[in-house]
């Protein structure tokens, strides 16, 4: 056996990252820097459409900016209106670039079919097992290609 690493995927070698396999909700390819939310979020009054940060007063992650990240969350959290404000965040260019679930999310579905439907853009949304979703970190860089119904979420950790 070689001593070389092994492509395994969209030039990422086994010496550069995890690959993880997952089951898509919503088609793309997206990467992004992670970012890991402690608990479920409403887009809906939990997301400002503008500045792409999380408005939710109560949510432990209040502040932060999903735009152009790889947001990792539970669960999605009603209301059904976040399938619009996703939509809206993909035409405005505040969305994230794509999101990870450990429970599929039929809101959050709806809003990213909508927002490829409309706009040609898309916003892959991944559901991993315990496992996978536990060994992410915020900040590793994580590229999704989700096709069909398989996934593959490849993720690198920066040097720090």
């Amino acid at each position: 056996m070689s001593n070389r690493p092994h492509r395994v995927w969209c030039g990422v070698t086994r010496s550069s990252g995890q690959v993880y396999s997952g089951r898509t909700l919503a088609q793309g390819t997206a990467t992004g820097r992670a970012l890991v939310l402690g608990e479920p979020l409403s887009l809906w009054g939990g997301f400002d459409l503008a500045t792409g940060r999380v408005v939710d007063r109560h949510h432990p992650q209040l502040g932060s900016t999903l735009t152009a990240r790889v947001v990792l969350m539970p669960a999605g959290r009603g209301s059904s209106s976040s399938s619009s404000v996703l939509a809206e965040a993909v035409r405005q260019g505040t969305a994230p670039a794509g999101i990870i679930l450990l429970h599929a999310d039929e809101i959050l579905l709806v809003g990213a079919l909508v927002a490829a439907e409309l706009y040609g853009r898309f916003v892959p949304i991944v559901v991993l097992d315990q496992t996978a979703y536990a060994a992410i970190r915020d900040d590793d860089v994580v590229r999704i290609e989700a096709r069909d119904d398989q996934a593959r979420v490849v993720v690198s950790r920066p040097n720090r």
